[in-house]
């Protein structure tokens, strides 16, 4: 009986498919994407965090990334022989390679570039006459015998320096090189000795037998130790004068350690290990954190120190670089949650309708199965075979594709949703179908949208997403998408939530509008009006599914393109705070001024459209703060959007600013409006003559910030500056400045000054960079370029950065595209229904062009009503959901010196409006298509006797 059963399965199987391949196919293919989106997200997810982190350990400096292992050299008491033998390459190679061989996973070394050697961690004195000393003090040498000096260097001048016999501490006479750029800045040449004395004050000779090249500059082998490289001036501490004095390395032969331990520089054996990230993936760095905390002080220093000895140290920045990577992880996966989420609620959704629709067609089929007899587990067990030959085939290749698409990311995460993609489909449509047919039906049965009643158990569970949706908002206003514990779901569902709520809402509210439309157009003369509007009104009781995926994939779609245009407006800003214009031309001390001629040369080369000259002076003591006055007027002024207060602007920045091309400069670049007509020159402001002196009562007027104009009070004050001795009176506020960083300021009038030189040059426009640095390199002086367009450039992504945004473009993509292909099922859904109602009218006298108007005008309110509430839907998701929202770690994390202040989200109007668009573009679209298809039909095609239709 059972092998029959079996045999039976089979042809039924193959007979559906081949009966239907159009619908078989189009749901595989759904499938196919969706399975495609739900693997390649967690792949995507996991290949920037891998990135990322390979990314800050590879882009780091290796003076923090290193792994040092280090031990004071050999005690005293040991005889000379053994002391002599530890400090030797063979001992230290051993001590090295078990060193290696000890790491835990997943720490490993990049083996290329390990060194070991020995040391001073004391400079020097080196009293040669011939070495320079800028402020009559002699410079300080560094010495190391490191491994591996000809593998990473070339020999530029001079020969290799060697051992020529073997090196005890008795040794009086050793070899060394120095680096290019030691010898270029020390005036160290091939042959030269430097004396360094033992600690009994005997002369051991260094001879510099040559130069050396390092190969690549940048490793670790060469940046571990920048002095290893190249010399420093540095500031001696010691000194009651600040003088400095050159401090550098010199790199000894190899096997010459030995020597240095009768110095009295404290040499120390060392090993440098730097890390290999190639096998670091990105949730690896939990475990790699655990494992350097226990290298530097738990179980695995002890392992370390039976190795390299009792004395050994572990030290290493590579923890830091690991947890502020972690940090970045952190602050961006709630924000990256909000988009996955929220494609993922849409692609449920627009599966669900798949099922049905596919319901839909075949409930006359199931209805009479069902009547003859047909039990519930045969009818689902035969749709869930029937859905498993398609979709489980579709959800693996879909797999595949994004294993190939993502590569290095783990496998299981994709797998999983691959699967909840295949079972979701496999589960629900069946159980939708089998559901519909527990009792049986009878046909005729209305369902009218106007007529029909939401149950109490419709009304209770929308009360209960009401209730989430409102804790979720609230929650995500108070705290923001990061929590301590991690991701919170319900935070990141916030905005799903929300159009949740829309959705059901707009589903209740629209039965009203249409009982509104459909009592006046009743009255007019033509029926396409009322038919459109009864037609629009008996939509199945379960059009909430297909309002529901729209706004999901509308909001969706606007959510992911405000994050989008926020980090550029984010970046955009960034970089106009630091130059201040679209070009900047400085001198190269604070102090330096620009001559006249270099202003008449910039302002007349191509591409410049304004130039503003302004003189800024940095660290101007301002008065004490006035108890009682809240400040100058700032009714026409700007608008103050900080919060500094009277006693934080002890110091500001003193701006001279002509006020015509300044105020032009504002608006060029988008700063807020600049009063420029309140710092006009008159009166005891006026213009002074060239080289003439201003008294001390001279009063100007000020634009300031709103702590400083805080601080100055109304009435004129008296500050030193510079540029001469007046008093300001504070006449207006303005909350930032192009031409200053700092958030406290005061603007005069420049012409009003005793020194008017301008020391910086703001430009408007798009110069050309080589010809604008040759203008200025044309001077005769050293000044600074700044382009905001280079500005911006920093602002370059990070793995992780430009992954999280390549999944918010995908997310817009993706909602679009979902949205439109919901519009697309619902309008499917009741096509075979449209195709005969235009059959049954053209027999009563309906024109070809009188169907199309009414199958547009019957697919009218619903596309409206999707385009209106997604429109809506995003626009107070965004509004409700951007105070919690920081953009900061996706804009500029990562960039030193970029401004740290939050970065909120921003209504993109392009992404609310194109797919809203698109939606009703569409719509019409279908509808224009299905008259023309219907009218190329005969009615007899469409009206077959004995059709229930």
């Amino acid at each position: 009986m059972r092998h029959n059963d079996r045999a039976a399965s089979a042809p039924w199987i193959r007979t559906r498919l081949r009966t239907a391949p159009g619908a078989a196919t189009a749901l595989a293919v759904l499938v196919l994407v969706t399975a495609f989106l739900a693997a390649a997200f967690p792949r995507a997810v996991d290949a920037y965090e891998t990135k990322g982190l390979r990314h800050d350990i590879l882009t780091a400096d290796a003076g923090r990334s290193t792994l040092e292992v280090a031990r004071p050299q050999p005690g005293l008491e040991l005889p000379q022989a053994q002391r002599d033998a530890e400090a030797r390459s063979p001992e230290l190679a051993r001590i090295g390679s078990g060193l290696l061989k000890a790491l835990p996973a997943p720490l490993r070394a990049d083996t290329s570039s390990v060194a070991y050697g020995v040391r001073t961690s004391k400079p020097a004195v080196a009293n040669e006459p011939w070495l320079p000393r800028p402020e009559a003090v002699p410079p300080q040498l560094s010495y190391v015998a490191q491994s591996g000096l000809k593998e990473h260097a070339t020999l530029a001048s001079g020969a290799w320096p060697t051992t020529p016999r073997e090196v005890t501490s008795d040794s009086r006479a050793v070899q060394g090189a120095v680096t290019e750029e030691t010898a270029a800045e020390l005036k160290v040449k091939a042959g030269a000795t430097i004396t360094l004395l033992t600690a009994a004050q005997e002369p051991i000779t260094v001879t510099i037998t040559g130069i050396v090249a390092p190969r690549d500059p940048r490793d670790s082998y060469w940046s571990a130790d920048p002095l290893l490289r190249t010399p420093s001036l540095v500031l001696d501490t010691a000194s009651p004068f600040p003088v400095h004095y050159w401090t550098g390395t010199v790199l000894l032969a190899e096997d010459s350690g030995p020597a240095l331990l009768s110095t009295a520089a404290e040499p120390v054996l060392f090993w440098r290990i730097p890390p290999d990230p190639a096998g670091l993936t990105g949730p690896d760095d939990a475990r790699l954190t655990s494992v350097i905390a226990s290298l530097e002080s738990g179980p695995g220093l002890l392992k370390v120190r039976e190795i390299a000895g009792d004395t050994a140290v572990f030290a290493t920045g590579l923890g830091h670089i690991v947890e502020a990577n972690a940090r970045m992880r952190d602050a961006i996966s709630p924000v990256i949650a909000v988009a996955a989420l929220g494609i993922g609620s849409v692609a449920a959704v627009v599966l669900l309708m798949t099922g049905a629709l596919i319901a839909g067609r075949r409930k006359a089929e199931l209805a009479l199965m069902r009547s003859r007899g047909g039990s519930l587990r045969g009818i689902g067990g035969r749709l869930l075979a029937e859905t498993a030959v398609t979709v489980l085939p579709a959800s693996a290749l879909g797999l595949l594709l994004a294993t190939l698409a993502v590569g290095e990311a783990r496998w299981w995460p994709g797998a999983l949703a691959a699967a909840g993609v295949g079972l979701l489909v496999c589960v629900a449509l069946p159980l939708r179908t089998t559901l519909q047919h527990i009792r049986p039906t009878l046909h005729g049965a209305r369902e009218d949208m106007v007529s029909a009643r939401p149950s109490r158990r419709r009304t209770v569970a929308e009360l209960t997403l009401l209730v989430l949706a409102v804790g979720a908002v609230a929650a995500l206003r108070r705290r923001g998408t990061s929590t301590e514990g991690g991701t919170d779901l319900l935070v990141s569902a916030a905005p799903v939530l929300v159009a949740l709520i829309a959705a059901l809402v707009l589903v209740r509210l629209y039965p009203l509008p249409l009982r509104l439309a459909t009592r006046p157009v009743a009255r007019l003369r033509g029926a396409i009006g009322f038919l459109s509007l009864a037609r629009a009104g008996r939509s199945s009781a379960g059009g909430a599914l297909p309002l529901l995926a729209l706004l999901l994939a509308l909001a969706t779609a606007a959510f992911g393109g405000s994050v989008i245009a926020g980090i550029g407006d984010a970046r955009d800003d960034a970089a106009l705070a630091s130059v201040g214009a679209d070009a900047r031309i400085s001198g190269a001390s604070e102090r330096a001024t620009l001559p006249d001629e270099l202003v008449r040369t910039v302002r007349d080369l191509d591409g410049v459209r304004g130039a503003a000259p302004v003189r800024v002076e940095y660290s101007v003591n301002m008065p004490e703060s006035v108890a009682g006055d809240g400040g100058a007027d700032g009714d026409d002024a700007g608008t103050s959007t900080g919060t500094g207060s009277a006693d934080d602007a002890k110091v500001a920045a003193l701006v001279g600013v002509d006020p015509a091309s300044y105020a032009e400069l504002a608006r060029a670049t988008g700063l807020p409006a600049f009063p420029a007509a309140r710092l006009k020159a008159t009166g005891s402001s006026a213009p002074l003559p060239e080289g003439a002196e201003a008294g001390p009562d001279r009063v100007l007027p000020a634009i300031a910030s709103p702590a400083v104009a805080a601080r100055l009070g109304k009435e004129p004050r008296a500050i030193e500056t510079l540029s001469g001795d007046f008093e300001v009176q504070v006449v207006g506020t303005v909350p930032r400045v192009a031409s200053v960083s700092p958030t406290d300021f005061l603007v005069v009038n420049s012409a009003a000054l005793e020194q008017k030189a301008p020391t910086t040059l703001l430009l408007t426009g798009a110069p050309d960079p080589g010809k604008l640095r040759a203008a200025v390199e044309g001077s005769g002086k050293e000044y600074a370029v700044q382009l905001r367009s280079e500005e911006r450039a920093r602002y370059v992504n990070t793995p992780m950065q430009a992954g999280a945004e390549r999944i918010y473009l995908a997310a817009v993509a993706a909602g679009a595209g979902y949205a439109l292909l919901a519009v697309l099922l619902s309008l499917l859904q009741t096509a075979p229904e449209r195709k005969t109602l235009l059959a049954r009218l053209r027999t009563m006298g309906l024109t070809t062009g009188q169907g199309r108007k009414l199958l547009a005008f019957e697919a009218t309110p619903q596309a409206l009503l999707a385009a209106g509430g997604g429109l809506f839907t995003g626009w107070a998701t965004i509004a409700l959901l951007s105070p919690g929202i920081d953009l900061v770690p996706l804009a500029l994390a990562g960039v030193a010196g970029s401004d740290t202040s939050p970065v909120l989200l921003r209504t993109d109007l392009w992404s609310l409006a194109l797919p809203a668009a698109g939606v009703v573009a569409l719509a019409a679209a279908v509808a224009g298509v299905q008259a023309w298809w219907a009218s190329r039909r005969g009615s007899i095609t469409e009206l077959r006797a004995g059709d229930s239709r």
